[in-house]
């Protein structure tokens, strides 16, 4: 398995399962996560330094997720106005109950939003015939939703109602 992809579920979803504890915000020791991953740090440093999606922070000796977590709690990033338009990826399957029913995070802690329609395709195409939704961010946020940064292409943001989505 990719460190990458190891580094995701110790930070994001199973730290017991190396024996990781995050504290309230997803921080762990940098030296720890080495250590239970079995890797050095320059490994790590690489992957965060290097890694397409940005997925990962370091400061000082701390390294945590920046988002996606199943895990409870919320990592604070800060609040930023969106861009007017939005995208979310996702399957063919699934497309009429969000249109239906909304954006809900389901097991992580934000709908995961793309910035451009290109990424969003590749999202949905994870989880079979891919289709993507336009979200009118600019509404969302003039009627108080809260947008997060996770990474210079992925928005963040709690649920989202069914009026601020259309098929792209």
């Amino acid at each position: 398995m990719r460190l990458s992809k190891r580094m995701s579920r110790a930070l994001r979803h199973d730290p017991a399962r190396v024996g990781l504890v995050l504290d309230a915000q997803g921080w762990a020791p940098l030296d720890a996560v080495c250590a239970a991953l079995r890797v050095s740090r320059a490994d790590v440093e690489d992957v965060v330094a290097h890694g397409s999606k940005q997925r990962f922070e370091v400061a000082g000796e701390r390294i945590r997720a920046r988002y996606g977590h199943s895990l409870p709690g919320h990592v604070e990033l800060p609040a930023i106005d969106p861009p007017a338009v939005l995208f979310h990826g996702t399957g063919a399957a699934t497309v009429e109950a969000i249109l239906r029913d909304g954006l809900r995070p389901g097991a992580r802690q934000y709908v995961h939003l793309s910035s451009d329609e290109a990424t969003a395709r590749e999202v949905g195409a994870r989880h079979g015939r891919p289709v993507v939704l336009h979200v009118d961010a600019g509404r969302a946020a003039a009627d108080g939703h809260v947008f997060l940064r996770g990474n210079a292409d992925t928005w963040l943001a709690d649920e989202l109602a069914p009026r601020y989505l259309r098929r792209a």
